[in-house]
């Protein structure tokens, strides 16, 4: 099931929006100011956005702008600005489509689906993995956090890949070590505990107020559960 974040300081569009989704079959959060959307939008994955543009302390135009720094999430906006300059200007900075207030709620769920089907396939092409603000790009090999490119060996990459894909599980050294450097393990080797520190000092340098991969005392490592 597709996840949607409306982002609307409105409580009564708001909730009309949400019922209409939950009716369509999406899964949805709804939040009421700019601050909280972009908690939000570090701190869990969505499939998509409605956005609107006027909100409390934090405007949607900042949303866009900050969130384009780490995520590639459909964008749509949800405006009673109908001037042209002022769609186009939201579409330069990375939405996806623009709907006007008044809308129809007909029209909002067949731009959403429109806008998934579209993602879906670029995703399938282009396989990405996001954790809080972390990005991995499984075609481009490219690892990026808070918007920034991380430089990593190719054990850390593959290490840090196969945590991000297999999302909660838990691997053993022996097992990290056998997949990625495809030899048998030996108990005294401190290859997999070394690679491991050095990513995490990596990670950290990149932000240091997130953490993103724990050690599960006696069986060994996973991305980090909050």
């Amino acid at each position: 099931m597709d996840t949607i974040l409306i982002i609307e300081d409105s409580k009564d569009v708001n909730l009309m929006l949400a019922e209409a989704l939950i009716d369509a079959g999406y899964e949805v959060k709804s939040v009421f100011t700019g601050i909280d959307g972009i908690v939000e939008i570090k701190n869990n994955g969505y499939d998509l956005i409605l956005l609107d543009i006027m909100l409390p302390y934090k405007s949607g135009d900042e949303i866009l702008k900050e969130m384009r720094q780490f995520s590639e999430t459909p964008v749509i906006i949800i405006s009673a600005k109908d001037m042209v300059g002022t769609k186009i200007d939201f579409l330069k900075l990375g939405a996806d489509d623009y709907i006007t207030k008044p809308f129809d709620l007909s029209e909002v769920v067949a731009r959403i689906e429109s806008n998934l089907r579209r993602s879906h396939k670029q995703t399938q092409e282009t396989k990405v993995f996001r954790y809080k603000d972390l990005v991995l790009n499984d075609k481009a090999k490219r690892v990026s956090v808070n918007g920034s490119s991380m430089e990593l060996t190719a054990k850390e990459y593959m290490i840090l890949e196969l945590l991000l894909k297999n999302n909660g599980k838990v691997f053993t050294k022996s097992i990290l070590y056998e997949s990625i450097w495809k030899d048998e393990y030996f108990e005294d080797d401190n290859t997999v505990k070394t690679h491991i520190s050095n990513l995490r000092n990596k990670l950290k340098k990149a932000n240091p107020n997130e953490k993103y991969i724990e050690t599960v005392w006696g069986l060994g490592y996973r991305v980090y559960k909050d």
